[in-house]
């Protein structure tokens, strides 16, 4: 264990207290592998799944995994959809979700969630309809407050998330967010979570390892 995973463990143990007084179910793992453990876990088999675009889903194997064991899931594919409609159908079933998944653009020292949305579908999902929520992300996204949160999701997430998908926005020419106005923006809606208000909803799991954006 580096330096720096001894210090994020340090780090997830007073992060924890503090997402338990907000009324979230908190977990570390050390690596990618203990965090798919960790994940299955605490989804019933039999549910029914959705999803939001998340990079550290993918890098940890939670969605292949749910994707290849469709005998033991319900997944509900946004990728399938072919045109608008069909995806806002898709984003429609997610609300009524059993399980959500998805990471957290930051977290704060103080344990509150700070996310930037472009559609809203991940975030609306976070807030309200899904009967649970499980977010993964990577100790990197840490911050000391939801101010600070804020600079890295438009500095560190949002350039390198428009250019992986493949959007036409300042930020992706020029790796620095301009504050812009572009129909293409995924930076329209600005969600801090204080806290749930019912209890076993959400599931957060911080993994020692640089994960997402």
């Amino acid at each position: 264990m580096t330096p720096k995973q001894k210090a994020w463990a340090i780090q997830a143990e007073h992060v924890i207290k503090q997402m338990e007084r907000r009324h979230f179910n908190a977990y570390y793992c050390s690596t990618k592998e203990e965090a798919l453990s960790k994940a299955l876990s605490i989804i019933e088999k039999g549910s029914v799944i959705a999803s939001g675009g998340s990079a550290t889903i993918e890098e940890v194997g939670l969605l292949n995994y749910i994707k290849t064991h469709s005998e033991e899931y319900t997944f509900i594919d946004r990728s399938i959809a072919k045109n608008e409609e069909e995806k806002r159908q898709i984003h429609a079933k997610a609300i009524l979700s059993d399980y959500y998944l998805m990471s957290t653009n930051a977290f704060t020292m103080d344990g509150q969630l700070v996310n930037i949305d472009g559609n809203g579908n991940r975030v609306s999902a976070l807030c309200y309809g899904p009967k649970h929520v499980v977010i993964i992300t990577g100790m990197n996204k840490l911050t000391p407050s939801v101010e600070d949160a804020y600079k890295r999701i438009r500095q560190d997430a949002c350039p390198p998330n428009c250019v992986r998908l493949g959007l036409p926005t300042p930020c992706s020419k020029t790796g620095v967010c301009g504050d812009c106005m572009s129909a293409s923006s995924i930076c329209d809606l600005f969600v801090t979570t204080r806290m749930s208000r019912y209890p076993d909803r959400i599931h957060i799991i911080m993994v020692g390892e640089e994960l997402g954006y």
